[in-house]
């Protein structure tokens, strides 16, 4: 019998990564539930190619234009998702990719319909991840993050007591501007940020890791996802991107995993328990095996200078919110950093502007105990860094 597969955010570089996947082993699957925003050519394609019951879209215009096309199929495509309707069947494995807060509530809806439900969707744990835990243990739904680090970090704490634990280490490749003149940083255009040297990724999570910004996400993400202390956690650079994560133990001993850069190796694993060939989906890099033994790892300390989100670190756990603020500001400035509304280095300083405002504290201790409370938050800090762009453009 096969297994039942929903997709949020089937558009993106993580939906299409684990449509690869299933589309491999049809035989297996069956795409259940699809969701994505606004891009028409390509839910077009995903209707026709893999026949969902249900395909979500965000977009309106777009939903309409979906709906006139595909009039006489047997889809049903709507707006909004409600697990309560009988046509949201049980999904065996669920993927949540949508990107941004944008992202939490069909994560949320979807966990409790869901056997499996593989997180790609950071900023669901990031601001939600108390009121997502409460649900997937209310359905019995079990949760695996398929970041490529998080996904690391899981496999190396398997067996392993938290106690024993010394440091953990996130790599960052460093971006395209690892090794760029500092003083030019300034004025670097968007197309050159979202120019990974070693990842194929979204617009805004190659804008993330050019400023470092990712990893300060994926610390805030650990932390939740493990319970382990924010402070044993620490970014180092690996241009590499061969190794996701190392954890230092007590006893004086290291692990890491290595593995291709490529989210089909975490996805496939997260997706068949690590039961599987990689070869069956991922056909290696001609030098790729030969390159554990003989290609050079490195590490680097952060550059503080280059990389002044890094400092955002010790204000990860100043608040419960502090989180929340910190990622809503930055889709913001991401946002206005893409329309060239404002300087590739000015995302540090604006961030600050936010975290120092008069009525930060007064929302930053505040504990949401819902979706809507949650996004309270969130539109604060939207309206706070909205403004204080505005106001520095009019100085």
């Amino acid at each position: 019998m096969k297994k039942n597969v929903s997709i949020l955010g089937s558009t993106g570089s993580i939906g299409l990564s684990s449509l690869t996947i299933f589309k491999k082993k049809n035989k297996l699957f069956k795409i259940n539930i699809l969701a994505a925003n606004k891009n028409f050519k390509l839910i077009c394609k995903q209707i026709n190619e893999f026949k969902p019951e249900v395909f979500i879209i965000n977009d309106l215009k777009v939903l309409a234009k979906v709906k006139r096309k595909f009039k006489n199929k047997k889809i049903r495509i709507i707006k909004d998702i409600d697990v309560k309707k009988d046509y949201f069947k049980k999904s065996d494995i669920t993927i949540a990719a949508i990107p941004g807060i944008a992202g939490l509530k069909p994560t949320v809806e979807l966990t409790k319909l869901s056997k499996k439900i593989l997180i790609a969707n950071k900023e669901s744990v990031i601001c939600g991840w108390n009121l997502l835990k409460k649900t997937a243990s209310k359905y019995n739904t079990k949760i695996i993050p398929v970041d490529s680090e998080h996904f690391s970090i899981m496999q190396l704490l398997k067996n392993q007591k938290i106690s024993d634990i010394k440091k953990i280490y996130l790599t960052a490749s460093g971006g395209p501007f690892l090794n760029f003149n500092i003083s030019k940083l300034k004025y670097v255009e968007p197309r050159e940020a979202i120019k990974h040297p070693k990842w194929k990724m979204g617009k805004k999570i190659s804008i993330d890791s050019a400023t470092l910004m990712n990893k300060i996400l994926e610390v805030i993400e650990a932390h939740k996802l493990f319970e382990i202390d924010i402070n044993k956690f620490e970014v180092v650079i690996h241009p590499e991107s061969l190794i996701h994560a190392v954890i230092e133990f007590k006893n004086g001993l290291y692990k890491f995993i290595y593995h291709e850069t490529s989210m089909l190796v975490p996805l496939a694993n997260a997706i068949f328990d690590n039961k599987l060939d990689i070869d069956d989906f991922l056909k290696p890099k001609s030098n790729f095996k030969k390159s554990i033994f003989f290609q050079s790892l490195n590490f680097l300390k952060v550059d503080k200078k280059r990389f002044p989100i890094i400092n955002l670190k010790s204000r990860l756990n100043e608040h419960y919110s502090s989180p929340i603020i910190i990622n809503a500001v930055n889709e913001i400035l991401v946002d206005q950093y893409i329309l060239k509304k404002i300087h590739f280095t000015s995302f540090y300083k604006y961030i600050l502007k936010v975290l120092n405002d008069r009525n930060y504290k007064k929302y930053a201790i505040k504990e949401p105990k819902s979706i809507s409370q949650i996004l309270q938050v969130d539109q604060w800090s939207r309206r706070v860094i909205y403004k204080k762009i505005l106001t520095k453009k009019n100085a």
